[in-house]
């Protein structure tokens, strides 16, 4: 059997499962699946990539223990993520004669993750599913909690649906093949961890960032304490109406950066959050309310992954702020119309500001714009 280095359980009562963290887990996937959930069949979504470096091993797991599957790949990008292909996943559900009563498998990235949880939501009125997460990104944040969904026109992640896996198995094997690039962009959401509440987690990362990067063991200690933090607050908040909220720190700016750049390669998700971190620490200490040697310190352990960290990072020329603005205001945490963000009085002092005055956000985006 592989070696699950790592159990975080998220206690959400009847919809409680075990995020299981190890080396090579997609080869005994099988077993795993087998024991947890007898009787079914697997509907494994995934993209074209990671059919090409992960799918085999999966399929030969499930075949050596006699489980029965069928395969719908999309194609690889954030532009997958609509309604479009989501109808495709869902009739390739249906064609396979899938039961209610059968798994959905979501091999892949976050944007997999996302769609595959979404399209077992709505298949049958709703299908269990795995979260089988191939990228950092995925393994230590969208795989876990159970918001699923699909961008729209207006803005990223606003339809879909909260809805629990109930396995995760996260293979750190597959990390190895992710570029430096997919790996450092997954990487800005580890150091959101720290820098929301756990300082002390965010010096952890400065002391062990090579480690992690060259994959010995602070890597996997790395994705468990990121998950065991997302458990806490998903049992705390799972629908995201208080405290959740504090995860997005770095989204508002970022996702509004990702509409702006087309949800193409110019800007992968990771890079816009970590550009939208340094930019609510930024707007934060202009508010007053967080020093500012914090925000260079920040940056440089960002920088020194390979992140973006600033507006002139971004390749090709940015809209006007006030397309930046329009697509802030469609940001899932407005409420009647008030911006919310999440600002910070420093490094782990993370919280919900509230009726942020849309003004004083254009002003300072307007600095950041100039060189």
């Amino acid at each position: 059997m592989a070696d699950i280095a790592h159990k975080v359980h998220v206690a959400l009562g009847e919809r409680a499962y075990d995020i299981l963290i190890g080396d090579r887990l997609l080869d005994d996937a099988g077993p795993i699946l087998a024991e947890r959930f007898p009787g079914r069949r697997y509907g494994i979504i995934t993209d074209d990539n990671v059919a090409k470096a992960q799918l085999p091993r999966l399929l030969a797991s499930l075949d050596a223990a006699g489980l029965g599957h069928t395969e719908i790949v999309l194609p690889a990008g954030e532009s997958t993520k609509s309604w479009t292909l989501l109808g495709q996943a869902v009739e390739g559900i249906l064609a396979a004669r899938l039961e209610r009563g059968d798994l959905v498998i979501a091999l892949g990235g976050g944007v997999i993750g996302d769609l595959g949880g979404f399209a077992a939501s709505i298949a049958r009125r709703g299908m269990d599913f795995v979260q089988m997460p191939t990228s950092l990104l995925a393994q230590v944040d969208s795989s876990v909690g159970g918001k699923t969904g699909i961008n729209s026109p207006h803005g990223k992640n606003l339809i879909g649906a909260f809805h629990q896996p109930r396995l995760v198995l996260a293979d750190l094997s597959t990390l190895d093949t992710l570029s430096p690039r997919q790996f450092a962009a997954g990487y800005a959401e580890v150091v959101k961890y720290g820098l929301i509440d756990d300082e002390d987690f965010f010096f952890w990362l400065e002391a062990n960032q090579a480690e992690i990067f060259a994959g010995g063991p602070a890597r996997g200690e790395a994705i468990a304490r990121c998950c065991a933090h997302k458990a806490r607050v998903v049992i705390a908040d799972e629908k995201e109406l208080g405290v959740r909220a504090l995860l997005n720190l770095g989204h508002t700016f970022g996702h509004a950066l990702e509409k702006d750049t087309g949800y193409s390669d110019r800007l992968l998700h990771g890079e816009g959050v970590a550009v939208g971190m340094i930019l609510a620490h930024g707007f934060s200490a202009q508010l007053g309310l967080a020093p500012s040697q914090d925000t260079g310190r920040i940056a440089a352990h960002l920088q020194k992954a390979g992140l973006p960290t600033t507006l002139s990072d971004i390749p090709g020329a940015l809209g006007s702020t006030e397309l930046l603005m329009a697509a802030i205001a469609q940001d899932k945490k407005v409420s009647r119309g008030a911006l919310t963000f999440i600002l910070t009085r420093g490094i782990g002092k993370a919280f919900i500001e509230r009726n942020v005055e849309p003004g004083s956000v254009a002003a300072f985006l307007n600095q950041q714009r100039t060189p």
